[in-house]
């Protein structure tokens, strides 16, 4: 598994923000009900970045410094729970089958080789998974379109959720 400071990740993805330039995504993101999802995405060759926050059950895509997505997610339960880090995507596969529970995971991004990825499914609102980061279907194939092996995925227990309007949402962590 690859670590990197998440302080480091939410600066990185902050410092090009200008000041006072929440836009829409960042908006819409702060009252996500579950399965729902806000995309706007121009493309680009900054390379993606996806920010899941487990206490908001979120997940934030970056392209270079300026978020382009978010969605509601269903993280690991109690104990299942979803492990926080810093991880490449480590394989994708459209059409997958859990090898441990039998279940069907569309648009499947693995993040570790014990079983942890991230893909479409049952989205309540509240962790419910075996461990895995379950999203919108149509949120993961958009998702699975645009990212390829080795994006960066960083997932956290204190991503701070800023007041939409502000400086600098999403910068994390608290405290």
């Amino acid at each position: 598994m690859v670590r990197t400071s998440l302080f480091a990740v939410a600066l990185l993805l902050s410092a090009a923000s200008p000041a006072g330039a929440a836009g829409t995504i960042e908006e819409a993101a702060t009252s996500l009900s579950p399965n729902r999802f806000v995309w706007n995405d121009p493309g680009g060759v900054e390379p993606l970045t996806i920010v899941i926050s487990l206490s908001a059950q979120r997940a934030f895509v970056y392209r270079g410094a300026q978020m382009v997505a978010a969605t509601a997610i269903s993280s690991g339960r109690d104990g299942k729970v979803t492990p926080p880090g810093t991880y490449p995507i480590l394989q994708k596969a459209a059409v997958h089958r859990s090898t441990i529970y039998g279940a069907s995971m569309p648009y499947m991004q693995r993040l570790t080789w014990d079983g942890i990825a991230l893909h479409a499914g049952n989205n309540p609102g509240f962790p419910a998974s075996h461990g895995c980061i379950r999203v919108p279907v149509e949120f993961a194939k958009k998702l699975f379109a645009v990212t390829s092996l080795g994006t960066t995925v960083t997932v956290t227990n204190d991503f701070e959720d800023r007041a939409a309007g502000s400086a600098m949402p999403w910068v994390g962590p608290s405290g």
